[in-house]
């Protein structure tokens, strides 16, 4: 008899987040994604860049749940937001370009603790995760600080822990550099390293994403015009051209 050789196979993991011919428009508005087809593994950080109007918000709406797409076009998380939508957000978590849109309570405290109220979870859990997003962000002892009596690097901070209090697999991130300094700027580069996992960003600051991101995705009226390498595609002085950008300072 003769001895078989046992053969270990390991799986290859899922991506965080699969877009599989994602189409999108408004109610009687024209279509704003169309066709739309890429795949993100766990843990990549990935830039999303392209002129205003190209879709970059609305992308990010559609992967939360937030606005209504087809079953079948996505899988975020391994959820489908189309049937999946209660679920996605202690999965997925967008960081609005303006913090005053996401900052709404009478406290820093209150906000973060705003999505892990909803997620009904025990007094206990709701401080305990309130501290860790707020130290994770360098804001500890801001909890009954006034948010818009914040600087701008504050607010983005302050936004950006309500988010990971909800402790998310992966990070929607529209314009994060807007309206800091080159102080907060630096900061938070330094911030998005450090907390890692899956995230997209989205920025007209391509340096921000040069500095970020390995990978960017490139949009243009709801059309995947580009993904590859960052270097790479942001070097395309020809294809930045074709879709309102500019190549980055650093690689010019």
């Amino acid at each position: 008899m003769n001895d078989a050789s046992a053969i270990s196979v390991t799986a290859t993991p899922a991506p965080a987040i699969s877009v599989t011919g994602l189409t999108f428009a408004y109610p009687a508005g024209p279509t704003v994604l169309d066709q739309l087809r890429f795949e993100i593994a766990a843990g990549e950080a990935v830039g999303l860049v392209g002129p205003n109007g190209a879709g970059k918000t609305t992308l990010f709406l559609c992967l939360a749940g937030v606005a209504p797409i087809a079953a079948g076009q996505a899988r975020v998380a391994g959820l489908d937001p189309a049937a999946d939508r209660k679920q996605l957000p202690a999965k997925v978590g967008i960081v609005f370009q303006n913090s005053d849109d996401q900052l709404f309570s009478a406290s820093v405290g209150d906000d973060v603790a705003f999505g892990p109220l909803n997620l009904r979870l025990p007094a206990a859990e709701v401080r305990a995760r309130v501290a860790e997003a707020l130290a994770r962000v360098g804001l500890t002892g801001f909890e009954s600080r006034v948010p818009h009596h914040l600087s701008g690097g504050e607010k983005r901070r302050a936004a950006l822990a309500g988010v990971l209090a909800m402790r998310p697999e992966i990070l929607l991130l529209d314009e994060p550099s807007m309206f800091l300094d080159p102080r907060g700027r630096r900061e938070l580069l330094a911030l998005l390293g450090e907390i890692g996992g899956t995230q997209i960003i989205a920025a007209h600051d391509l340096g921000f994403i040069l500095e970020r991101c390995r990978r960017v995705l490139a949009l243009d009226r709801g059309r995947l015009v580009a993904d590859g390498p960052a270097r790479e595609v942001l070097a395309d002085a020809a294809l930045m051209e074709a879709h309102g950008l500019e190549v980055p300072y650093p690689l010019r």
